[in-house]
């Protein structure tokens, strides 16, 4: 992933608060077998101090290829929109010579993946990623012994993913002057399709820290 020193992180609070702020869903990158490409899942995930903690069906093909390589790549992508040329077009310059780009936030983990295939290792992921996604409680207890997840346990294995690099990106067009950012938020949030509204609300949450951009 290309990062700009104005795509970068402020610092890593940045990506931990948008990680914390219901950005829970992404994609495990696996490398592949020998002579076979590589192997992308796309996933909940609930952090875990310095770990990601997944599970999966144990019928996903992805495991044969963890085994052989562990080290993989969990890839984070929300908040984003396409800006049209127009909206990018400079002064004096026909706003068809604009040209587009996408606005991101995305978030990289380098790991190493853990497999947890005993019954209580497996139990205990699922009871904290429980906790992050229904924090109210409102669910079974999750036992080895007792139904419904103790007969279900046998069908999944967990994955503890020790975070070993985090490379954030926040994709705004921060290098351009403060008046054509507040402009294309404004515009974002009156288009208002997708995700324009939470794009706004990074651009302008990025506009606020850095002002305009000193290289």
């Amino acid at each position: 992933m290309l990062v700009h020193p104005w795509d970068a992180g402020l610092d890593d609070a940045e990506w931990q608060t948008w990680i914390a702020d219901g950005h829970d869903f992404g994609q495990l990158s696996v490398n592949g077998l020998p002579g076979r490409p590589p192997m992308v899942v796309p996933t909940h995930f609930t952090c875990d101090g310095t770990h990601l903690l997944v599970h999966l069906a144990k019928p996903n093909p992805v495991w044969e290829a963890i085994e052989h390589d562990p080290n993989v790549v969990f890839t984070v992508i929300g908040d984003y929109a396409f800006i049209p040329g127009p909206w990018r077009a400079k002064p004096g310059i026909p706003p068809t010579d604009g040209v587009p780009t996408s606005y991101y936030a995305a978030v990289q983990f380098t790991c190493r993946a853990d497999i947890v295939d005993d019954a209580e290792g497996k139990a205990e992921l699922l009871r904290r990623q429980l906790a992050h996604f229904q924090p109210d409680g409102d669910h079974a207890l999750v036992a080895v012994d007792q139904p419904p997840y103790g007969r279900m346990l046998s069908g999944i294995r967990g994955l503890r993913l020790e975070v070993n690099d985090v490379r954030a990106k926040f994709k705004y067009d921060d290098h351009k002057s403060v008046e054509y950012r507040a402009t294309v938020a404004d515009r974002l949030t009156e288009r208002g399709q997708g995700l324009d509204v939470p794009t706004a609300r990074q651009q302008l949450r990025r506009l606020d820290r850095i002002g305009p951009w000193k290289s």
